[in-house]
Formats: structure tokens, C-alpha cells, sequence
């Protein structure tokens, strides 16, 4: 197995794409912890899984909270192997209307939260001198703008810079950090979307490959990214977006 009893953590990890890394990291040996701010949702994946995960409500915006994460896991498995800084949140306004109130909830949650997880997982990681692995997800707008999305977008661009320069910073303890920048994917946080007929089946056509992404798709590269496949990659953003990315 890949990650046979490697300790990871998935925040966000109750739907969508982080429920999709959190069961395939299971099925490849790994010691699973769903921290999502919907603790229901947690615990619903964290019983699909089985013994070797534990549901944790988080809200990574909170320090505090993120802070008690790290200690309860340390506490239960001794070890941190891999984080996948998955939460994250999205609304639409436009520029000129968005409030100071909006901008900073989803950065935030966004960008700040990954910063707070990163930060509290790599100590540890240090303090216990094991190689660890740091996944952020990230988003093709973070660097494809689009209009009444500028917090989510520059919330992503964010976090593709905050993952060079971590990777940077925590080469020199054996921490790989990478990114990866889903474009159109099949998630409830795209719902809305995607559940119109024509809707979908025009963002289908926009796509080179033809048709939308699931969250397995960005699991896949998750689980490369993850284990001692990719030992010597860090500092890399990813797209998994069937091309779109490449359109004019």
C-alpha cells in the first residue's frame, strides 16, 4: 500500500473533493483524519472508513481550533505524515459591492487557514524530524480571473504562492509541499452550477477533454502527490482541469 500507516490530514475532508482523498488515502494504508468545520459530514466519511480515521470538528479560520487539532491527532497516532489543506468556502459579489465583511470570511478560510494548518503540522513535522508531505488545493482562478469571484480568486492565488514559498522554506527539513488547481469539478460546492442541463452542458464544452472532473480525479494526483512516487517534487502546482487551463 502507499501510504501504509502514514498519519494524514484532510481538512474539508467531509465532501467532495476532501471526502474523495480521505477514502482513497484509506484504501491505500493510511491513518485517516477528517477535520471539517460540519462535523456530521466528518463523521459520516470517518464510519464509511472505519478504525483507522478519526472525525474532528474544525474551523481552520480559527487558530485556536486548529491548534487543538494538531494536539488531538499527536495524541491519538503519535505522528503527522501528510496534510491536505482542502476547506475552503466560495460566494459571488461583485467587485464594487463586495464588503470587508465577505473578502475577509473567505480569505480567511481560504488562505488563512491553510496558513494555520501548514504552520502547526510542519512544527510538528520538524520536531519529530519524519519527511512530511503538505497538499494544498488550490484552483485554476488562481491565476484565470473571472468577474464576482475576486475574494475566491485571489484566496486561490494566494495559496499557490504560500505553497513556493513553504516549499521553499521547509525543503531543508525534508517537507514536500505541492499544490494542486482543480478546474470544473463535480462537487457540491458546484452544484448550483452543474445541476442545470445546459448549464453543465455547456461548461462541458469548454473543457478540451470534453466533460467535467470528479473528485477522484483530483485524488488520484492527491495520492501521487502523497506518496514516494513524487519524493522529488516540491514546490509544483498542478492543474486537473481537462485542459481548460490552456484556452485562451
Amino acid at each position: 500500500m502507499k501510504l501504509d500507516k502514514k498519519v494524514a490530514i484532510i481538512t474539508g475532508g467531509g465532501k467532495g473533493i476532501g471526502r474523495a482523498i480521505a477514502l482513497r488515502f484509506a484504501s491505500e494504508g493510511a491513518r485517516v483524519v477528517i477535520a471539517d468545520i460540519d462535523y456530521d459530514s466528518a463523521m459520516k466519511i470517518s464510519k464509511e472508513i472505519g478504525g483507522s480515521s478519526l472525525a474532528l470538528k474544525v474551523d481552520v479560520s480559527s487558530k485556536k481550533d486548529v491548534e487543538n487539532m494538531v494536539r488531538t491527532v499527536m495524541e491519538r497516532f503519535g505522528r503527522i505524515d501528510i496534510l491536505v489543506n482542502n476547506a475552503g468556502i466560495q460566494t459571488e459579489k461583485p467587485f464594487v459591492d463586495l464588503s470587508v465583511k465577505e473578502w475577509k470570511r473567505v480569505l480567511d478560510v481560504n488562505l488563512t487557514g491553510t496558513f494555520l494548518c501548514s504552520q502547526a503540522v510542519a512544527k510538528e513535522m520538524i520536531k519529530k524530524k519524519n519527511e512530511g508531505v503538505i497538499i494544498n488545493i488550490s484552483s485554476i482562478h488562481g491565476y484565470i480571473p473571472r468577474i464576482k469571484k475576486v475574494h475566491y480568486d485571489a484566496s486561490k492565488a494566494g495559496l499557490i504562492m504560500l505553497t513556493k514559498e513553504t516549499a521553499l522554506e521547509l525543503a531543508k527539513h525534508k517537507i514536500r509541499v505541492n499544490c494542486i488547481a482543480p478546474g470544473i469539478i463535480d462537487t457540491p460546492m458546484n452544484q448550483e452550477l452543474l445541476s442545470d442541463v445546459e448549464t453543465r452542458k455547456k461548461m462541458k464544452q469548454r473543457v478540451p477533454l470534453k466533460k467535467i472532473g470528479e473528485p477522484e480525479d483530483v485524488a488520484s494526483l492527491a495520492l501521487f502527490l502523497a506518496s514516494n512516487e513524487s519524493s522529488y517534487i516540491t514546490g509544483a502546482v498542478v492543474p486537473v482541469d481537462g485542459g481548460l487551463s490552456l484556452k485562451p
